[in-house]
């Protein structure tokens, strides 16, 4: 399916609206560890048709920055229907990523 990138103006229709689950990479241009987690997003983007992966620069969407309190990137957020389920600040590894998306 391939990673979005989510805006405050496709927001509601990609995520909140989604009928998959959505995985939302909070991440900045300039930032390390961020850079880490794109291949691991790249491939389970690749594996999984049953999950939408989105991006979102934090520089640029400093609304959705704000209204998900971002303090510390990267940051992923398992939306599921509309509502936030669960949260993970830093690195993640596939699995973890996995396992947060099937809970």
């Amino acid at each position: 399916m391939g990673i979005i990138d989510i805006t405050k103006e496709n927001f509601a229709e990609e995520v909140l609206n989604s009928d998959k689950p959505v995985l939302l990479d909070f991440n900045a241009q300039w930032c390390g560890p961020c850079h880490m987690v794109s291949p691991v997003l790249d491939e389970i983007s690749k594996e999984r048709d049953d999950l939408k992966i989105g991006k979102i620069d934090v520089d640029q969407q400093q609304e959705l920055a704000q209204q998900f309190k971002v303090m510390s990137i990267p940051m992923l957020v398992a939306v599921k229907q509309g509502e936030v389920k669960k949260i993970l600040v830093g690195v993640q590894g596939k699995q973890a990523l996995l396992d947060m998306m099937d809970e």
